[in-house]
């Protein structure tokens, strides 16, 4: 039976888990051999016993060599690429345009990667759509950091004493992390206003009992696959007009918004924080991704003119056994893909859903447009 393996993460910060009892159920019984590298999900509140119970085996780092699937969360490192076995598959993130060493490694070892940040957005594809269900999590944990370093509370409270007023929270982007912050902001009792530069996010956002920041003369900016298109400056800079005064009088301000592959675009200027009041905050999503907001500092929590700016990295792995079941069922739905009855394992991801996160396979990066963007780099 053809060997998967679970490795423990390795990559500072990570404490999710690639797989979970439940999914190693699946496999079992799918003919897969599974291998958990031990205390793989014990950061994940997953502890080593219950992987036994679902029956896979536990085994050290000896399980890359064996193994001819491998599913992780981060982009598979130098030791880890060099351990596995020739034209193994893997499963992960792979974030090519910060990861281009990895991936010509990857491609020159001949290992078949199925990235899971370029899963297609698709409507077949929505149970693997790793990217969503881990914006999720990222969304609603992005609110409650806010409320925690906030000098107030969100909901209206009638007292005795007299009245307490709602909080009024301001979310940048209505993308699925926008959205469940949108929410979560809502279901503490705050007074929630969203912005976004695609049209269909306004409907969304009203749905949801929040108020839709109109930015006159803006058109339509979603892009392929519902992802917003990167604005131009001129765009950026009227959206960012029109928000300031709302940011002014915000005692929360959330950012999510990104752009795959590219810079995320600066909407909170320096100039704004300064305009906010004292004991606000700001929670920049987008940090890692060069921030949303011009003074946000990756990793840190830093306090700039009186506003606390949350610049947290990796918000999904700081609650991590959610997020690795959700990130699990979504690895689980993409291998379903190509093994078949007894373990079978078909190889030539002819499936639209496989094809499109294909990064490298036989020996070459067949991700078209990774393979331009580095091949561009190269000769830069």
């Amino acid at each position: 039976m053809p060997n998967l393996f679970i490795p423990r993460e390795v990559s500072p910060g990570e404490t999710r888990v690639a797989g979970s009892p439940e999914t190693v159920k699946r496999y079992v019984a799918s003919g897969l051999q599974v291998q958990v590298e031990t205390g793989a999900g014990l950061a994940a509140g997953i502890p080593d016993a219950d992987f036994q119970a679902a029956g896979a085996t536990l085994v050290g780092r000896e399980g890359w060599k064996s193994a001819a699937i491998v599913i992780k969360v981060a982009p598979p490192e130098g030791d880890e690429i060099a351990a596995l076995a020739s034209e193994a598959i893997v499963i992960a993130y792979a974030w090519p345009t910060t990861h281009a060493g990895e991936v010509r490694k990857l491609a020159a070892r001949k290992i078949s990667m199925l990235a899971m940040d370029l899963v297609p957005r698709i409507t077949r594809a929505q149970a693997m759509d790793a990217l969503s269900s881990q914006a999720m999590i990222a969304g609603y944990k992005a609110v409650l950091l806010g409320a925690s370093h906030m000098t107030k509370i969100c909901p209206m409270l009638m007292t005795a004493a007299g009245t307490v007023p709602p909080a009024k929270v301001v979310v940048f982007g209505a993308g699925v992390a926008g959205l469940m912050a949108i929410a979560t902001a809502k279901r503490m009792g705050a007074q929630v206003e969203a912005t976004d530069v695609r049209a269909a996010s306004k409907e969304q956002v009203l749905s949801l009992g929040a108020r839709f920041i109109e930015v006159p003369g803006l058109g339509d900016m979603e892009g392929a696959g519902g992802y917003a298109k990167e604005a131009g400056e001129d765009v950026l800079r009227r959206q960012r007009e029109e928000v300031a005064k709302r940011v002014a009088v915000a005692d929360l301000v959330v950012t999510t918004a990104r752009v795959p592959g590219r810079k995320a675009p600066m909407l909170v200027s320096e100039a704004m924080v300064r305009s906010m009041r004292p004991g606000s905050v700001i929670v920049d999503m987008a940090v890692e991704s060069g921030g949303n907001c011009e003074i946000s500092v990756e990793g840190e929590t830093v306090v700039r003119h009186g506003v606390t700016i949350v610049g947290t990295r990796n918000l999904p792995a700081t609650v991590p056994q959610h997020s690795s079941e959700l990130y699990a069922k979504n690895i689980l739905n993409l291998v379903k893909l190509f093994v078949g009855k007894d373990g079978a394992i078909a190889r030539d991801f002819k499936d639209e859903v496989l094809a499109g996160c294909l990064l490298t396979h036989g020996g070459e990066i067949v991700h078209q447009a990774t393979a331009d963007l580095l091949s561009a780099g190269a000769k830069a």
